[in-house]
């Protein structure tokens, strides 16, 4: 051992390192982060909410839908769907009487060549189930 390291063949091992002393600038770094969510923001795709398609209704004065609601469709040759399957009215009653403690209430949503009939049965029954909490969707138009 010779110095302050330790003599290894032709390489000297230091037994201290300096430190430099100065600033780190990040300016670098967060363009680099824009940069990166840029592109992920552009080449993600865009999830499609699943399930039966129907044309809904337009309104000018339609509220912003809340989420926690038991969910019904009617499409446009009155079947009825609860999570993507066909039921009967005698079947979606009895899943709504299991399921009326734990929604915050039911949502429509029926194609607007659905029939009249068919949606006003529907709410009847919720009614009848002592839901208080109906609506119906339709899609906002902008004046």
């Amino acid at each position: 051992m010779r110095g302050n390291g330790f003599k290894t063949g032709v390489f000297k091992i230091p037994r201290k390192t300096r430190l430099l002393k100065g600033d780190l600038d990040i300016a670098p770094l967060i363009d680099c982060v824009f940069l990166l969510l840029i592109f992920f923001m552009l080449t993600s795709t865009f999830v499609k909410p699943a399930g039966i398609r129907v044309n809904l209704p337009r309104t000018v004065t339609a509220d912003l839908l809340t989420e926690g609601k038991f969910v019904i469709v009617i499409t446009g040759e009155d079947i009825v769907y609860y999570r993507d399957k066909a039921v009967s009215i005698e079947k979606l009653k009895q899943l709504l009487q299991k399921e009326k403690e734990r929604t915050k209430g039911v949502l429509i949503k029926a194609d607007k060549r659905a029939s009249l009939g068919r949606i006003i049965q529907v709410w009847d029954m919720c009614r009848e189930l002592g839901i208080q909490k109906l609506n119906i969707a339709t899609l906002q138009v902008r004046r």
